[in-house]
């Protein structure tokens, strides 16, 4: 991602309800896309900091989502899971160096996910927060089914 997006991305975060269009900031002029798409049939591809801050989302949503679905996850967990995804997207927008289409692709997860952090951490009410972790759960799957990661393992959902 490129780096006029970190300052969206702050704006993002201390503002919850622009995180959402933070992903669609980064336009250049054109409208984004509102539907993750393959490249040409074909996965986008990656690097390093993406794959590397995509495999600690998964690490920690896996751990988080079995006691956010089976309602054993404290307020403070929730609020931990958020601050921990949250910083894995500022790593990603900061480091991350991906080709302009693959870029407006993640735009997409990324306020997915963003959504979801928002939620967990209760911003959207407390019967949310399970819903907001299996809300990045599922933009971490679409990340695996449309980003080229070797060896990314998807997320078992609840039901």
């Amino acid at each position: 991602m490129k780096s006029p997006l970190v300052l969206l991305l702050a704006i993002a975060l201390s503002l919850p309800l622009a995180a959402l269009a933070a992903a669609d900031a980064h336009d250049h002029g054109k409208p984004a896309p509102h539907k993750l798409e393959l490249n040409a049939g074909k996965k986008w591809g990656t690097d390093d900091a993406l794959r590397q801050a995509m495999s600690t989302i998964q690490a920690s949503v896996s751990q988080t989502l079995p006691k956010a679905h089976s309602g054993k996850a404290t307020p403070a967990e929730y609020d931990a899971f958020g601050k921990g995804i949250t910083a894995q997207i500022t790593y990603i927008v900061e480091n991350c160096k991906l080709e302009p289409a693959a870029d407006e692709q993640l735009h997409i997860i990324v306020a997915d996910m963003m959504s979801g952090v928002e939620a967990a951490e209760g911003k959207q009410g407390e019967k949310k927060r399970a819903s907001g972790v299996v809300k990045v759960a599922q933009a971490a799957n679409a990340y695996g089914k449309h980003f080229d990661h070797a060896g990314w393992k998807t997320i078992k959902l609840p039901h």
